[in-house]
């Protein structure tokens, strides 16, 4: 990134920095996973307050670091809101799973167009359909796919354990919800 830069991207994460700042995780297809610093955006009057929620699709601004990779946020315009993911814990747990997946596999600031596109997807599923054991399983594999990791006759989730270590511990409290509600 060289200069000012304006990307599409999904917050994956929000970190208390100090008393009035944040720092954010955004997924981009473009540049990755980004961190930025939102300077004042825990500030009552701020120009972020309502707009950096997790799930949040926005267009945003970033200012390089000179050093690093904590980059500055200029500017975010909200373009979903994603609100329909809180309606009930399960969905989410679904979307918390799909992203903290994508971090276990993701590096920081490569460009995962393919993978930034599955988790849109993804989220955008969650928001119409209630999450199931079918829809994490179809997750897994197509991610195991993108990887260049799937295996015939292994279970996906398996084979990204095995790569990466171990799998976010939301999923086997998905799957324990998914065992109950059957």
């Amino acid at each position: 990134m060289t200069g000012p830069t304006k990307t599409m991207a999904t917050l994956i994460r929000r970190l208390p920095l100090t008393e009035s700042s944040l720092i954010v995780h955004w997924c981009s297809d473009e540049y990755g996973i980004v961190k930025c610093v939102a300077k004042g955006a825990r500030r009552p009057k701020s120009l972020f307050a309502g707009k950096l929620d997790l799930f949040y699709r926005c267009e945003i601004e970033i200012v390089p670091a000179r050093k690093g990779d904590l980059h500055i946020l200029k500017d975010v315009a909200v373009r979903n809101s994603r609100l329909e993911l809180r309606k009930t814990y399960r969905q989410t747990l679904a979307a918390s799973y799909f992203v903290k997946l994508l971090e276990t596999v993701a590096e920081i600031e490569s460009p995962i167009a393919d993978l930034a596109d599955l988790l849109e997807r993804g989220l955008d599923y969650l928001l119409t359909h209630p999450p199931d054991r079918r829809a994490v399983l179809h997750f897994e594999k197509q991610l195991a796919s993108m990887l260049g990791i799937l295996e015939t006759g292994v279970d996906p989730a398996s084979s990204i354990s095995d790569t990466f270590g171990k799998l976010p511990k939301q999923r086997e409290e998905l799957m324990k919800l998914f065992e109950s509600a059957s």
